[in-house]
């Protein structure tokens, strides 16, 4: 059998470090042709008041779904391409999930800035628990010295000096 046709038998590596993600636990095992596939084996951490998954981690698990499903269809060789970013989720929680959840994204259309998405997860038995769609963009890497320049640039700019600044009889 071909290496391409072979199943992988462990997760991958995701194409980008996101911490949210780690901490998460979600793990990656397919992202190819439009198409991807995380897992996660909820515990204590990601439950709800009512002993099931939050919400949260649902929503998590259906948008990093698609959004690796939209990053394969710009792929250089083993390389993903562009990063994207959510600009529009929708989600529909159908039924409580519990145990090993497995979310599958896909690519439904793209354009050159746009990617539009859904993706679902179900449960270890199969049913279906939560889905979604989204509306991703297209967006070039920042590189570190360019995230800087961004977060400086998002920053307020310091307030002109006071009394209290200045006068040292002012202060308290």
């Amino acid at each position: 059998m071909p290496a391409s046709k072979r199943k992988r038998q462990g997760p991958l590596h995701f194409p980008v470090r996101i911490p949210f993600v780690e901490e998460l636990g979600l793990e990656l095992w397919h992202a190819g042709d439009g198409t991807s596939e995380l897992r996660v084996d909820l515990d204590e951490a990601h439950l709800n008041s009512w002993e099931v998954a939050h919400g949260g981690v649902l929503m998590t698990l259906l948008d990093v779904a698609m959004a690796q499903a939209a990053r394969t269809m710009h792929r250089d060789g083993e390389r993903f391409g562009p990063s994207v970013v959510t600009i529009e989720m929708k989600t529909t929680f159908v039924h409580p999930a519990e145990g090993l959840l497995t979310a599958r994204g896909k690519l439904l259309h793209r354009t050159p800035t746009l990617a539009f998405c859904e993706a679902h997860v179900v449960d270890e038995k199969g049913q279906l628990c939560a889905h979604g769609t989204g509306t991703f963009k297209y967006l070039r890497a920042l590189g570190k010295r360019r995230v800087q320049e961004v977060r400086s640039e998002t920053r307020p700019a310091a307030a002109a000096p006071s009394n209290t600044d200045t006068d040292p009889k002012a202060r308290p």
